[in-house]
């Protein structure tokens, strides 16, 4: 094979096709300027299943028995795991020096804090939370829980391995370094931080799914609905909602907002963030829904 002769060409027919069903399957919205993008990407899964055009792999997607299996890898080479450690700290300045306290005053009778994050990755975010939950020293005795859930079962089994090389440490904090100890390829998280964490694979459009988690006191979904289109956006925020407690909090990415939708949260400005409420009382939303 030359340079110039990679594998089959993606025609616009079917990157539309593609294109639909991945969205109808995730939510996740491609641009017509993503088709070369894709075409790069799922050339892989082609060659994988020897298969020599495009339209071969959309059938394949539709109708095989092990379809799902393979819209799942699909997904899985089409998505940007990018991330690392205390990623935007004011975010998590804020649920440290605001939430938590507030969190611990709510539910000191219980000693039960649950804590999602929705598109978790590696799963570098959630160990981040359970460090910080952890190195608060105001829940010790407590039942503390982080859940981590991301579409792609290949990063769901990194987060669980809980080993990670240099680029992940590129906004480390230092007084954090002693959860983590020496391994093969990086870093090894402490199974002290371990033990409050649990990793799971989750279509977030999958509302039913989704009440596995149970109830939350706070949501992360950070750069993560940016990737949706508006309807699947407004399902997921939904199933947040719903998710959440009376007062818990949803964090949202800095490039994300809710300010200008009609949604059931109300807004909340803190000192160096945004974030979002459920209230502690029922709304003209809920009361619609019923």
């Amino acid at each position: 094979m030359s340079l110039f002769d990679q594998g089959p060409t993606m025609s616009l027919e079917e990157f539309r096709l593609l294109r639909e069903l991945v969205n109808e399957t995730c939510g996740i919205r491609f641009e017509s300027d993503a088709m070369f993008a894709m075409e790069r990407r799922l050339r892989e899964r082609l060659a994988a299943l020897g298969l020599t055009s495009f339209r071969a792999y959309y059938q394949r997607l539709r109708y095989h028995p092990e379809a799902q299996a393979e819209l799942e890898n699909a997904v899985d080479v089409l998505t940007t795991n990018e991330t690392y450690f205390f990623r935007e700290a004011y975010q998590l300045e804020a649920l440290e020096k605001s939430i938590l306290p507030e969190m611990k005053e709510r539910n000191e009778r219980s000693k039960r804090l649950t804590v999602w994050s929705a598109g978790c990755s590696t799963g570098e975010e959630v160990y981040t939370i359970a460090m910080i939950l952890l190195g608060t020293g105001a829940f010790a005795g407590w039942d503390l829980r982080v859940f981590g859930s991301d579409i792609s079962r290949r990063v769901i089994q990194h987060a669980r391995r809980g080993v990670y090389g240099e680029s992940s440490f590129r906004a480390m904090q230092p007084r954090y370094s002693r959860y983590f100890s020496d391994a093969p390829g990086g870093k090894r998280i402490a199974n002290e931080v371990k033990s409050i964490c649990h990793f799971g694979q989750l279509n977030l459009l999958d509302h039913e799914r989704s009440a596995l988690i149970g109830t939350a006191d706070v949501i992360f979904c950070r750069n993560v609905l940016i990737y949706f289109d508006d309807r699947s956006r407004e399902r997921v925020v939904r199933t947040f909602h719903d998710r959440l407690v009376p007062g818990g909090y949803l964090l949202l990415g800095h490039s994300e907002s809710l300010l200008h939708r009609a949604t059931q949260f109300e807004i909340v400005h803190m000192d160096r963030d945004i974030v979002y409420r459920r209230p502690m009382t029922r709304t003209l939303f809920d009361e619609v829904d019923r």
